[in-house]
Formats: structure tokens, C-alpha cells, sequence
């Protein structure tokens, strides 16, 4: 009897069954992941959101292929052909491809070559070849000749034949199969300057593709995508190469053995040709699709983890902040926002050679921003003119401002926000560039908040995101999101429809109907009167309540992930304890014997560990222990940097051979993965995360190229 799809999920995923099921289950009644993680801790034996999402993601990669084997099984029985041994070979399957194997002869296609010829009467002379006859097979084929049929001669004949055999042999699963491993273990990918393509690639972008041949077993990631892209724009070709010769002997020897002769020599041609026809081209474009998913699997999750690091970065509390978009012909956009990021004032400066060049001017008017809304930090986006709007304010802090700083932003994206529908509705009376401003001042103070809003495709961490599978990356793009802003939580009196919208259990019409009914009826003054928002039922309020703060409730509970199940626990804790929620209560909970406690209030020990935890820290923000921005009062540019030079720099993206770090110079320098630790790494997110502050050292600059090259190992000069 077949396992089902439970126990296999935990034999692949080498968890306890005991779990996979409690998940499932948990999931087929319409949990959250993260409500899974966070509050039922005790069913799942403590599984985090990154285990729940593979069982998830296994069991519904294993529900297809189960329901794909019923689908082809019934197919094969309407045509009267189904055998055990093709049971058992469809049981074993353990991919999609395998299936599909199986499948192939039974599929119905449209009329070949090959069918013509079964229609023509040529089976049974198909079927006396295989007997390997001796002299007697050249007498039969003129048996088979009728004009009629199309079978106008003897070369007619045997051309039908030969037809036949190339597509049995063609769609021979078994070898297929033997092919497909010899090519992966042998196998090389090449690819090529496409003919008459030079002017396509004016940059040599794709230059070292020109002549590429390398193992399919060691076909970097990055490499591929670069192929694929580079094969879409028109200027590469790429192949599967193989030994030929070497496949075609072994088909030989499968189907031929050791008989010699003309039946032999019809088998052996048709071996060849099925190899050149269909099996050949099959399995490249097979491995070729493979690789590409493999690449795009691991970019995407790659860019998930950036994304999630981006998403977690510090915010930057308690400070008034001035936007400044660069630019240059149309002037740089100024924009003041306060404490919690309303927005207060915006002004537009020409401190850069332009046709309305003010450098006068423009000093005046930031000294005056600062001065009278006490702004102490400028976020600089760091596209156009960066550089020289870096130096300009730098020169304002060093001799009228000493006490400002500035911070650098990474911008990617802010245009995309500006100019939405979103960011029509938010600011209507503001220009464009002047909402860009905003949201590069907001993304210092809330990164999350503002980059919410944003397609996260757009906002320049990962590698090659716009060539990946469009599904595969928004599944992992609202994983990730749903993740990052359950793990932190939001405050329901502030949080913007586009944030409400990723809490668990909440959808696009309950979040704005949450936002509606606030500013219908004002600030929500506890949980529970959510239960009062048009289309939040129960189960909403179950899964997304414990995500949700409410800074200055009246009860305490309600600023802290304690799920509403679990108050009646926490204020037993509370009494027995005689604490008030707050640091109070972190000093003296932290003596307590937890498991006894746990015994007491018959409740399980991780929810009373997470009870107990959140009552130390009402109000907790997890992104507070990250690393916070860099904060700068003067300017580097590439002239400055010396070999062997320290700096210290921020993390902005991550791929798989290496990590690009901003020190404060317009380009981001890169560090390969050779040198971001003494030992061998095999992924760079072993060592560095977006978002890390860093210690770098200077190791090459190539001034003409704009390129900086980075080491994260300090270097021993003394040998240099």
C-alpha cells in the first residue's frame, strides 16, 4: 500500500512525523504559517515558519505528482494498455519528469511519420526485424510495397520502418533514463556569440560567454542566469554537448547486441537517428530547463533572504529627517518629515551645475530646513548626483551645522512608489521627485513601512530578479513579507493598508476596512474592538489579533505578542508573581522556575516561555537589535581610497559570489566570496546579511571602470 502524503513529506524532510501531521493539519483548518509558529509551538514540537513552509511546500509538490500518476493511469487504461509493469514503474516515480516518461508512448499526439506507417500496414514487418531473421528479411520487405498506402517501393518501405523505430526508441523511458545520467555525469554547457549578435552586446556584458564550455555538474548559478539572459536578449546561443558516439554504442548495444546483419543495421540506424531526432534534443532542453530552475531557485531565494534582511533593518526612531533626492537639470527635491513621518515641508534646490545653478541658495535653504524643523539627519538617495550632493552637504556640516548628519539610502524602488497610484492618493498636490523625497526620508526612519509600498523587485537586492519565474518569485516575495511583518508586528493605530494587508488572517478589504473604521470612530482602543470591523470574523481576528499592538492601551497585553488565548495565563503570571508588565517584570520573571510554573497553570512550556518573555518587553521591536545606519559628516570619493585602506560600510546587497558593500563612495564596492573570511565559504549569507555593518579593506580600484574591489579579511601588509 502506498505511504501517503504525510509520511513521505517527513521522510523527506527528515522531521518526525508526529509533526508533518500536527502542520497539516493545522493547515488544512486555515492557519496562518506564522500563527502556526508563534502560538502553537506545542502541536508542531516547535517547528519555525521556515520548516512549516517546506512541509507545505513538499506536500503540495507531492499532491501533484500524485494526482498526475492518476491522471496518466487513466489514461493508459482507456487505451487498454495498462500492465503491471507499468504500476510499478509509475509507483516508483518519484518526479514529475519520470511520469512524464512513462507517459509518452500513450500519449496522444498528431499523426507522424511513424504513425503513417503503423497505418500502412508496416507492424509486422517492424515486428519481424526485432527477431534479427537472417537473409529471408530482404525477400519479405517487397511483401509490403502498395502504392496505394504510399509505400511506393522497397526504399519507401523500409523508410517507414525506420520511422517506427526512431519513435518507439525515441520514447523509450528506460533509455531515456540512461542517457539523461549519462549527460548529467558527462555533459558539458557551452555557449556561443550568436552569429551577426556583436552589435547587440556594445558593452561586452556577456563577453565571457562568447566561448563558454563548461560541466553541467559545475555550471555555477550566476553563470546560467547570465546565459538565459543573454540568450533572451538575442546575443548567445547556448547547448547541452555530450559524446555522441559514446550514447549512440550503448544504444546499440541495448538493442542490438551482438547481432550483426541487415536487421541490425535498420535498428542501429534508428537508434542514431531517434538519438538526433528526439532523445538528443529532449534531454538538452531538459537539462537546460533544469539548470535555469535550479539558478532561478536560488536566486529567488536569495533574493528573499536580502529582502528579508532589508526588511528588518533598524529603524531610525526619534529623529526629524530631511529627504534629499539628487538630481541635476530639474534641481534636487527636498522633504522634511517629523518624528513619525508626516510630512512637513519640501523645497527644490539647484546646488549641482544645471541651467539654474544656486549653490548659494541651496545652502541657505537646507540651513534653513534644519534650523526651523531641527532636523538632524539628511537621507541622501544614492542614484544620479549622489556624490556631489554628499560632498554639499558635507560642506555644510563641517562650517555651519556641526552637529548634522547624513545618511546615504539606497533608493531603488523610491521612483517606483512616487509615481503610483498609492503615492497619488497619499500626496496628490506633490510632483513626483518630491514624494521621492519622502519616501527616501521615511525609509531611514521605518524601512518596512516605506518599502512596503514598493514592488520588491524594484528595490535592488538579488541578482537577475526580472528574468525569474513571475509565480515562483511572488510566492516568495509574499512569504517573505508575511514573515518580516508578523515577526515585528505593527501598530494597529498607525499601520498603513499596505502593511495591515501581510498581518495573518488579514486580506487587501479587511485591512482597509480596518483603516476605514479608524478614521471613522478614532484610535482603536483595545484588540477586541476589532471584532467590530465590517468582514473580520473570527478566525481574522484569531490569527492576526496576536500581531497587532496598541502602544498606551489601557491593558498593558494588548502592546505585547501575547495572543487575547493566552491573557488569562499572563495575568496568572502576574499575580502569582506580584509584577506589573516591563523591565520590572524581566528582572524577577527571569528567576523563575519555568517548567514548575508551566506545571502549575497546566500550560505548555513554550507558550508560558513566550508569555513570559513578552511581558519583559511590552512594546518590543526585534528590528532594534539590528544594525543601525551609518551616519556621516564627510564624503570619500574613488580618488580618496588608497590600497590597504580600512573603512567601515553597509551591507546593500548579497549574491552568491559575494557581497556589494557602500563605503560611502557612489559605487557600492564588491567582496568576493574568496575574501569575506580567512576559511572557505560555500554562500556568502554565512557570513554577511543586507543590512550588516562591516570592516572592509581596500583591494583594488579600478578608477576608469568606476570599480572597487573589497576584502572582509584583513590584509597583512608587512607581506605586501
Amino acid at each position: 500500500m502506498p505511504e501517503d502524503i504525510n509520511t513521505r513529506v517527513a521522510k523527506e524532510l527528515a522531521l518526525p512525523l508526529k509533526k508533518v501531521t500536527a502542520v497539516q493539519g493545522l493547515l488544512d483548518e486555515g492557519n496562518t504559517v506564522p500563527f502556526i509558529a508563534r502560538y502553537r509551538k506545542e502541536a508542531t514540537g516547535n517547528l519555525d515558519e521556515v520548516q512549516i513552509r517546506d512541509v507545505q511546500t513538499v506536500a503540495k509538490r507531492l499532491q501533484e505528482l500524485d494526482a498526475r500518476k492518476q491522471t496518466v493511469e487513466k489514461a493508459i487504461r482507456e487505451q487498454n494498455a495498462w500492465t503491471p509493469a507499468l504500476e510499478h514503474a509509475l509507483a516508483d516515480a518519484t518526479a514529475m519528469q519520470a511520469v512524464e516518461d512513462i507517459y509518452l508512448p500513450y500519449k496522444q499526439k498528431r499523426r507522424t511519420k511513424a504513425t503513417i506507417a503503423k497505418e500502412a500496414g508496416l507492424m509486422p514487418l517492424a515486428k519481424l526485424v526485432q527477431q534479427f531473421p537472417g537473409a529471408e528479411l530482404k525477400d519479405r520487405i517487397g511483401d509490403f510495397v502498395a502504392p496505394d498506402t504510399g509505400l511506393a517501393d522497397e526504399q519507401a518501405v523500409l523508410s517507414g520502418v525506420h520511422e517506427i523505430f526512431a519513435e518507439v526508441i525515441g520514447e523509450n523511458a528506460g533509455l531515456k533514463d540512461w542517457v539523461r545520467t549519462y549527460t548529467e555525469k558527462n555533459g558539458h554547457l557551452t555557449s556561443k556569440l550568436k552569429r551577426g549578435a556583436k552589435d547587440k552586446d556594445p558593452q561586452k556584458v556577456y563577453e565571457l560567454y562568447y566561448e563558454y564550455d563548461m560541466p553541467i555538474k559545475k555550471v555555477a548559478n550566476h553563470q546560467m542566469l547570465a546565459m538565459h539572459r543573454g540568450e533572451k536578449e538575442g546575443v548567445l546561443s547556448s547547448s547541452i554537448t555530450v559524446d555522441v558516439d559514446a550514447v549512440e554504442r550503448f544504444l546499440k548495444f541495448r538493442l542490438v547486441g551482438q547481432h550483426t546483419g541487415f536487421a541490425a543495421d535498420i535498428l542501429t540506424d534508428a537508434a542514431s537517428d531517434a538519438y538526433k531526432r528526439f532523445i538528443g534534443p529532449a534531454i538538452e532542453r531538459e537539462f537546460k530547463k533544469n539548470l535555469f530552475e535550479r539558478a532561478s531557485n536560488e536566486a529567488i531565494k536569495v533574493f528573499g533572504q536580502n529582502l528579508y534582511h532589508l526588511l528588518m533593518a533598524a529603524p531610525l526612531k526619534g529623529n526629524v529627517v530631511l529627504g534629499f533626492d539628487p538630481g541635476i537639470r530639474t534641481g534636487s527635491k527636498l522633504a522634511v518629515v517629523d518624528e513619525n513621518g508626516k510630512f512637513l515641508a519640501k523645497s527644490v534646490i539647484y546646488p549641482h551645475k544645471a541651467p539654474k545653478y544656486d549653490p548659494k541658495a541651496a545652502r541657505e535653504t537646507i540651513i534653513d530646513l534644519v534650523k526651523r524643523y531641527d532636523v538632524s539627519i539628511v537621507a541622501i538617495g544614492n542614484g544620479t548626483a549622489s556624490r556631489e550632493s554628499q560632498q554639499f552637504i558635507a560642506d555644510i556640516i563641517k562650517n555651519d551645522l556641526p552637529a548634522l548628519k547624513y545618511v546615504v539610502v539606497n533608493e531603488a524602488g523610491a521612483s517606483v512608489y512616487s509615481a503610483s497610484d498609492l503615492a497619488r492618493a497619499e500626496f496628490p498636490e506633490l510632483q513626483v521627485e518630491q514624494r521621492s523625497a519622502i519616501s527616501i526620508a521615511r525609509r531611514l526612519q521605518d524601512p518596512m513601512a516605506e518599502l512596503i509600498k514598493i514592488d520588491p523587485q524594484a528595490v535592488g537586492v538579488g541578482q537577475y530578479q526580472h528574468d525569474l519565474p513571475e509565480k515562483e518569485m511572488s510566492n516568495e516575495v509574499d512569504a517573505v513579507l508575511e514573515t518580516a511583518v508578523n515577526q515585528v508586528g505593527v501598530n494597529l493605530n498607525t499601520a498603513s493598508p499596505q502593511l495591515l494587508t501581510h498581518i495573518a488572517g488579514l486580506n487587501n478589504t479587511i485591512a482597509h476596512n480596518i483603516v476605514a473604521y479608524r478614521d471613522e470612530n478614532g484610535q482603536f482602543a483595545s484588540r477586541t474592538e476589532l471584532k467590530k470591523v465590517p468582514k473580520l470574523g473570527a478566525k481574522a481576528f484569531e490569527q492576526a489579533a496576536g500581531f497587532l499592538r496598541i502602544p498606551g492601551a489601557k491593558n498593558v497585553l494588548d502592546n505585547t505578542d501575547i495572543h487575547p488565548e493566552s491573557y488569562a495565563i499572563a495575568k496568572s503570571v502576574l499575580k502569582m508573581e506580584q509584577v506589573q508588565p516591563g523591565s520590572d517584570a524581566k528582572a524577577k520573571l527571569s528567576q523563575v522556575n519555568v517548567k514548575a510554573l508551566a506545571d502549575e497553570l497546566t500550560v505548555g512550556l513554550p507558550t508560558l516561555q513566550d508569555v513570559i518573555e513578552s511581558l519583559g518587553n511590552p512594546g518590543r521591536d526585534l528590528r532594534d537589535a539590528e544594525p543601525g545606519a551609518i551616519l556621516r559628516s564627510d564624503v570619500l570619493s574613488l580618488n580618496d581610497l588608497q590600497i590597504g585602506m580600512k573603512l567601515q560600510g553597509t551591507v546593500r546587497n548579497v549574491v552568491d559570489f559575494g557581497a556589494f558593500v557602500d563605503i560611502g563612495v557612489h559605487e557600492d564596492g564588491l567582496v568576493h566570496i574568496s575574501r569575506l573570511a580567512k576559511k572557505r565559504i560555500s554562500d556568502p549569507h554565512q557570513v554577511v546579511a543586507v543590512g550588516d555593518i562591516v570592516d572592509v579593506w581596500v583591494v583594488k580600484v579600478d578608477k576608469q571602470r568606476q570599480r572597487i574591489e573589497l576584502t572582509m579579511v584583513e590584509p597583512n601588509l608587512d607581506n605586501q
